[in-house]
């Protein structure tokens, strides 16, 4: 029988369950803050051990000195990952809010519970339809799939923090201000043409009380579209979610450079 020095096996269960934390900051779903610590360092704990034998695999154990930097890195890669999966519920947050000022509720705001923060009636909404989504799909079941693939890919201590993987970390702010604008197209193309449309009207007869009609008239009908652009939002989002994958599968690739 090999035995395995026991500091081997404590960093390579360190460096699992690092990047696996890293996700848990930003995952959707699993980064909630509804879902409680102590469920999430028990989920943590698991996985850690579940992966082990694959990591071991392949580990080559590092340098005591070499661990404060093994931990930023695997640390570094599971947020990555969490940031990469959760831009779609980010561009659902963006596109809420947007369409809750065209639609006049932006004054309206309820506590969302899974960040703690004030957000419109309008982007609450869509996220617990997004979430729906997310959990129908079985989006949270890919993500624990490519994690757990991930250590075969890029394992434990392989990691490089280049610039290119930095510099596409950063341009998720950029695929956030997209996919929100895509999200709330419909929507937003409506209320906008209708401010256009009424202020010809206003124009051409100015007795006419649009400052009263004005607001229900763009509320009526933002909501009439919002509620039948709900039909396409699986296929929309099935392809969003794939493609949000697809970008955490992009930086390990860089990583892994």
């Amino acid at each position: 029988m090999i035995e395995i020095p026991f500091a081997d096996v404590l960093q390579a269960l360190l460096a699992i369950s690092v990047r696996l934390s890293g996700l848990m900051l930003f995952a959707p779903f699993l980064g909630s803050s509804v879902i409680p610590a102590r469920i999430k360092a028990a989920l943590v704990f698991a996985l850690t051990l579940l992966l082990y034998p694959v990591v071991a695999r392949t580990w080559v154990p590092a340098p005591l000195v070499e661990w404060p930097l093994l931990v930023f890195r695997e640390l570094l890669v599971g947020i990555a990952l969490g940031i990469a999966t959760s831009v779609v519920f980010e561009a659902v947050q963006m596109a809420g809010s947007i369409l809750s000022v065209q639609m006049g509720y932006s004054l309206i705001n309820i506590l969302d519970p899974n960040t703690q923060v004030d957000t419109t009636v309008v982007a609450m909404f869509q996220q617990s339809i997004a979430m729906l989504i997310f959990l129908r799909l079985d989006v949270h079941l890919w993500l624990l799939r490519a994690v757990g693939n991930s250590f075969s890919y890029l394992p434990p201590g392989s990691a490089s923090l280049s610039m290119p993987f930095v510099s596409t970390l950063v341009s998720a702010g950029t695929a956030i201000l997209f996919t929100g604008v895509q999200i709330a197209a419909p929507v937003l193309s409506a209320t906008l043409l209708t401010d256009v449309v009424l202020g010809l009207l206003g124009k051409a007869s100015p007795q006419l009380p649009l400052m009263l009609l004005g607001p229900a008239v763009k509320s009526l009908l933002g909501l009439s579209i919002l509620f039948v652009s709900l039909k396409y939002w699986p296929d929309m989002f099935r392809k969003l979610f794939l493609d949000s994958i697809g970008y955490a599968d992009r930086l390990l690739h860089l990583a892994h450079n």
